[in-house]
């Protein structure tokens, strides 16, 4: 094996995301499918449209369109918690430690 592939052998791949200036936008895209996959799963059990999500939410699809897309972090609080209140959900949110 060269050194190229041995170079990241003991490191974990959050290291790896950080020494490549990844970490950030990987992290961002990550948390929003999770949130967009537990808005669709809440949206299913309680057998909602698109339609009538955006209803409850008092918002266009073309905005619930964006909040269900994985790959699209421009997500603000205040969009995330519409989504939320109109599911009976509410949102949690807490800055924990980096190490």
């Amino acid at each position: 094996m060269n050194s190229e592939g041995t170079q990241h052998i003991g490191s974990n791949f959050e290291d790896f995301l950080q020494k490549e200036g990844l970490l950030e936008e990987t992290t961002a895209i990550a948390t929003k499918r999770l949130l967009a996959w537990q808005i669709a799963k809440a949206m299913e059990e309680q057998q909602l449209t698109k339609t009538e999500l955006a209803r409850k939410m008092r918002t266009n699809r073309a905005s619930l369109n964006r909040l269900l897309d994985g790959e699209d972090t421009s997500l603000t609080l205040s969009t995330l918690a519409k989504a939320a209140t109109a599911l009976g959900k509410k949102i949690n949110i807490e800055l924990v430690s980096a190490n």
